[in-house]
């Protein structure tokens, strides 16, 4: 299962672009909570606390329960969007969106493979994994933290798609059943060189065989000269 982590927050009252400014010089980051029919409550982070704990979990499936300073219990939610500066590893702005136990949610989750391929063991293919994130719909305690596809039957040309693989019990894949999670194909390199083997297995007319085909044109072309001038 997912696992859960705690950020501490207070309430904010003052919003706008100067606000925020006052915020991030003083050490906090601006951020709100949002969804379930409720308004948003807006609040603000201590910024070295957010970014450590952005830096150690995986933000698209963990429950964050943020104690709001004055609140009776802590907000379990997701984290939606975190906005960063464009140029410095600084953390401008979150969004949290509150969830509630029984009520399905939709989450990416980390795609990991387990063994290795018998392409790749025996003929000297490379795996390669398409879909890094699946996104998937369940209910909060039933978020898992990763989904792990077996890749040790994939031979060369062979492939792995939504609908081969297990998910956890609660658990339900949000793209196409035919989606193709992983492949195992040869090196770039092998197929180049089989593509220029096929492109020399040209055939090639003799140079005798295009002498005779060019004067046989040309005793056709004598005799039809012949005939028009006969015809004048």
């Amino acid at each position: 299962m997912s696992m859960n982590a705690t950020l501490s927050a207070e309430k904010r009252t003052e919003s706008g672009k100067g606000a925020a400014r006052q915020l991030r010089a003083a050490g906090r980051i601006p951020a709100i909570l949002y969804g379930q029919g409720d308004e948003g409550l807006s609040v603000s982070l201590d910024a070295h606390e957010a970014d450590l704990l952005f830096h150690r979990i995986s933000v698209e499936n963990t429950i964050v329960n943020v104690e709001v300073a004055g609140e009776k219990a802590p907000i379990p939610t997701l984290v939606r969007e975190v906005q960063t500066h464009p140029f410095k590893a600084h953390i401008l702005h979150v969004d949290f969106y509150r969830i509630q136990a029984g009520v399905e949610v939709e989450v990416e989750v980390p795609v990991n493979v387990e063994g290795t391929p018998v392409g790749v063991k025996d003929s000297g293919g490379v795996l390669q994994l398409v879909v890094h994130d699946l996104p998937v719909a369940c209910i909060p305690s039933k978020i898992p933290d990763q989904i792990v596809i077996d890749v040790s039957g994939l031979d060369i040309g062979d492939a792995l798609h939504v609908y081969d693989i297990e998910m956890p019990e609660g658990v339900r894949a949000l793209i196409d059943e035919d989606r193709t999670l992983a492949t195992v194909n040869l090196p770039r390199q092998e197929v180049e060189e089989e593509e220029e083997g096929d492109e020399m297995d040209v055939e090639v007319i003799g140079e005798g065989e295009e002498a005779a085909e060019g004067e046989a044109a040309d005793g056709d072309g004598g005799e039809g000269a012949e005939d028009d001038a006969s015809d004048d």
